[in-house]
């Protein structure tokens, strides 16, 4: 269970961490408590699995990759396991997950999300995708973005 320091620490840190030289201190600053416990608690949250990660999210918009699309796979459910682990292993593999099919509308049960330049450069990931997959994917579709949606996890209160 988390503490009202937790709580604190959380909800100073999961809207992204100050961009600032020494973040861990800005927040230890912000909620009243020194640097050290900022960075000791954020460690134990992160070993007890309350917390996910620590990392930095580039907006890959701004970095020029506007073409977004999810490749959608139909494999066979005793396989995909041990697939999705090769496909999520792929640098260019944002997201990979496993999603129940919805027959006979929708029969794809292997979800991988590529980033590109161009719906051209996603294709071409796509086809490395099906490379590895091999005769395993019975049918594939990219679907691609037409709009961007603000994403955002659970926030908690202090």
């Amino acid at each position: 269970m988390i503490d009202a320091v937790d709580r604190k620490i959380i909800a100073a840190t999961q809207g992204g961490l100050p961009l600032v030289g020494e973040p861990y201190r800005a927040v230890a600053e912000r909620i009243g408590i020194d640097e050290a416990t900022v960075i000791a608690r954020l460690k134990q949250l992160l070993s007890e699995g309350a917390i996910r990660r620590i990392g930095a999210i580039p907006n890959h918009y701004a970095l020029g990759f506007t073409a977004n699309g999810m490749s959608v796979w139909d494999v066979a459910d005793d396989a995909i396991a041990e697939i999705g682990e090769k496909v999520g292993a792929l640098e260019f593999v944002t997201h990979c997950y496993e999603r129940p099919r919805h027959i006979p509308l929708w029969p794809y049960n292997l979800f991988a999300m590529v980033h590109g330049r161009s719906r051209d450069e996603v294709r071409a990931k796509v086809e490395q995708i099906g490379q590895k997959i091999g005769p395993a994917a019975r049918a594939h579709e990219v679907l691609f973005s037409t709009r961007i949606l603000k994403k955002t996890g659970l926030r908690i209160a202090a």
